[in-house]
């Protein structure tokens, strides 16, 4: 059986590798574009700045080209309308065609990780 504080960590592991690498593409996207919400232009500074989140148009959270052609900044309230807005459109509540499901897995590789440590 497995330890559950070996799992444990390897968890936290991956999740800090998952929000490290949000903060790197945050922190481009920062740099690249205004700080401006693309939808409803709001303008930030760096008082209202966690308010702007970055949005991948593909839905992929690893597509991070440095370039930033994958990424938008959305306030909150539009970034929560974009994805609002995807699931209405892939049928979602309506009975026609469900929602695809995230495209995002922080644990895509645990088993790996957890083969490199034994």
């Amino acid at each position: 059986m497995a330890d559950p504080s070996k799992l444990d960590r390897i968890v936290a592991e991956a999740r800090r590798a998952a929000d490290e690498r949000a903060l790197t593409y945050r922190d481009q996207a920062l740099r690249i574009y205004p700080w401006v919400c693309g939808r409803c232009a709001r303008t930030f500074t760096r008082a209202n700045l966690r308010e702007l989140t970055v949005h991948h148009r593909d839905h992929d959270h690893d597509n991070n080209p440095p370039d930033g052609s994958n990424w938008e900044l959305l306030c909150v309230y539009c970034h929560d309308n974009e994805h609002q807005k995807q699931l209405e459109l892939a049928g979602g509540g309506t009975g026609e065609a469900k929602p695809k499901g995230a495209t995002h897995n922080p644990f895509a590789d645990l088993k790996a990780k957890l083969e490199r440590r034994k």
